[in-house]
């Protein structure tokens, strides 16, 4: 208000809203769009004339981390800087919090000097060095978690049969604090690196892999033990990859599955653990980002009594859950469903759920073998990856089943061509394939999202027409708030071409066209291809035009 750049009334709702949602008013300041984060850290630093510092030039690696409770952190939105003698140097978006400085001052002992920061620049900071897993546990449940797979016996044994202590009670609350971490943060995958002078763990989150903790490089042989012990793996094979699943019970009525997998580096064992949410395919088919003609298309398809259905995409895009989501819509008392995966991600009732080894002899084309004998409805392969699997899918799609699969390729047209290419004939490929859908995932902009401006010719570049720049609808990047820990997205939406086989299209590829000859007649028929399909997210808001463009090509 004294800067003129709130009116009273502004300001006194900004604050009722603050406070209803139990957050700053600087926080509901920058959501509200009525001040920038560095004019309010400016106005700060000079009316409480403390110094003001960007957090995106200090180095990181200088904090000491140590210095406050991870608590505090938590609570009050803090960072300490520096400590020299009985000096602590704390990065503060608020210095009007007293209580923070008061309780920071009385837990070390030592003279607080406050340093004014920007709110989006200090709250990633406080997500990595807060006790985040303490608050997983509390909005999970109440009850105690538990490693689940290996019980203590076993688990005692194969630490003996390795000769080390794996059961250090640091690195197990480690292991568990990391899961748990992943958990809140909505990670698909966490990562444990080792590398000749450092160790680091990253989580990818909305697609994108971000460092979250270096433990030391010591331990790195007692970590990956320890995920192989819970994992059941055999921990005294250091040579050939690995892969194994593990379980982390929350609560009676919930449990994440893992799926781990170890890799021989050249400074050790680099691991890789999928978190497997079987919540993901409840989600619905709305939540996933399908156009309303794009779902009719879809559901339409999965309604009929027999056919070939295909999703495809890049690994990590989507298609499982797309899948299952599909899977639960069909999954009734009377239908019975089959489903072959390497492995099986998602676990749902109702549904019966073959692990592919091939190890053990059972191969995509014995399991598909052995589901035709099992009187199916419905069956789902996780990935036609030869021959043999595409001629039994089309067989059994011939044949008065439906079926679900997945293939990697970069579009819908190119799919067909690729089961060419495997030497399906044509006429096979046109009689048996009813839909194709083409997936991405792009990060979706978070509430904090701010408008921006783009030049003309750059948006007609990227694929929108004339017509489509109207001035009807807003262009909208990332901005950044504590929700989104300042990347200015929170969550993916899923970009979807979807061709449904004409009989123009089965005309085609009878006649051996090509992608190109089959692309130019689905937009002829009006489908959307993933450029087109990502563009229409842009105008309704829900994702950057940088997200589109680089998920895409035009």
């Amino acid at each position: 208000m004294q800067a003129g750049q709130l009116k009273e009334a502004e300001a006194e709702q900004l604050l009722a809203q603050a406070q209803s949602s139990k957050t700053s008013l600087i926080e509901q300041i920058i959501v509200s769009k009525k001040a920038g984060a560095l004019d309010i850290a400016r106005f700060v630093a000079d009316t409480f004339g403390y110094p003001l510092l960007d957090l995106g030039a200090f180095d990181e690696g200088q904090i000491p981390s140590d210095a406050i409770d991870r608590k505090l952190i938590a609570t009050h939105k803090v960072i300490p800087l520096n400590k020299r003698g009985n000096r602590l140097s704390v990065a503060i978006a608020d210095p009007t919090n007293l209580r923070a400085l008061d309780e920071i001052r009385f837990q070390t002992g030592l003279a607080v000097d406050p340093i004014v920061v920007e709110q989006p620049k200090l709250a990633p900071l406080v997500a990595k060095y807060s006790e985040s897993a303490a608050d997983a546990l509390k909005s999970f449940t109440s009850e105690d978690i538990n490693l689940d797979f290996l019980d203590e016996e076993a688990a005692g044994k194969a630490d003996e049969a390795a000769g080390q202590e794996i059961d250090d009670a640091p690195v197990v609350k480690f292991i568990q604090k990391m899961l748990l971490d992943a958990i809140n943060d909505g990670a698909s995958d966490i990562h444990f690196e080792p590398y000749e002078k450092f160790y680091r763990i990253r989580f990818r989150v909305d697609g994108v892999l971000r460092e979250v903790a270096t433990p030391p490089l010591a331990i790195k042989e007692k970590i990956a033990s320890r995920i192989k012990v819970i994992s059941r793996l055999n921990i005294a094979e250091k040579r050939v990859p690995q892969d194994g699943r593990m379980r982390l019970v929350l609560s009676k009525n919930r449990a994440i599955d893992f799926r781990v997998s170890t890799l021989p580096t050249l400074q050790g064992e680099k691991i890789v653990m999928r978190i497997l949410d079987p919540s993901s395919a409840t989600l619905g088919i709305e939540a996933l980002g399908y156009e309303p003609e794009q779902k009719a298309m879809l559901m339409d398809a999965i309604s009929r009594p027999y056919g070939m259905i295909l999703v495809t995409g890049p690994t990590g895009s989507g298609k499982t859950v797309s899948l299952y989501t599909c899977l639960n819509i069909l999954n009734k008392d009377g239908i019975n469903i089959s489903t072959a995966e390497d492995p099986a991600e998602i676990n749902l009732a109702g549904i019966n759920q073959v692990n592919v080894d091939d190890r053990a002899g059972l191969t995509f084309p014995v399991a598909l073998k052995a589901f035709l004998r099992q009187d199916p409805d419905i069956i789902m392969v996780g990935e036609i990856r030869d021959l043999e699997t595409a001629e039994i899918s089309i067989k059994a799609a011939q044949t008065g089943h439906l079926v679900l699969s997945t293939l990697h390729t970069n579009d819908a047209p190119q799919t067909l061509t690729r089961l060419m290419n495997m030497g399906v004939p044509m006429f096979n490929i046109a009689s048996s394939v009813l839909l194709i859908t083409a997936q991405r995932l792009a990060r979706r902009l978070c509430n904090c999202k701010q408008p921006i401006t783009v030049p003309e010719q750059a948006l007609l570049d990227a694929g929108f027409s004339e017509t489509d720049l109207d001035g009807s609808w807003t262009l909208y990047g990332p901005g950044g708030c504590d929700r989104c820990k300042g990347s200015g997205y929170k969550g993916r939406v899923g970009i979807y071409q979807v061709m449904p086989i004409s009989e123009a299209m089965q005309r085609l590829i009878l006649s051996g066209a090509s992608a190109l000859d089959l692309a130019e007649q689905a937009k002829a028929e009006g489908v959307k291809n993933l450029r087109e399909s990502g563009l229409l997210k842009v105008k309704q808001g829900m994702t950057s035009l940088d997200e589109v463009l680089s998920t895409t090509n035009a």
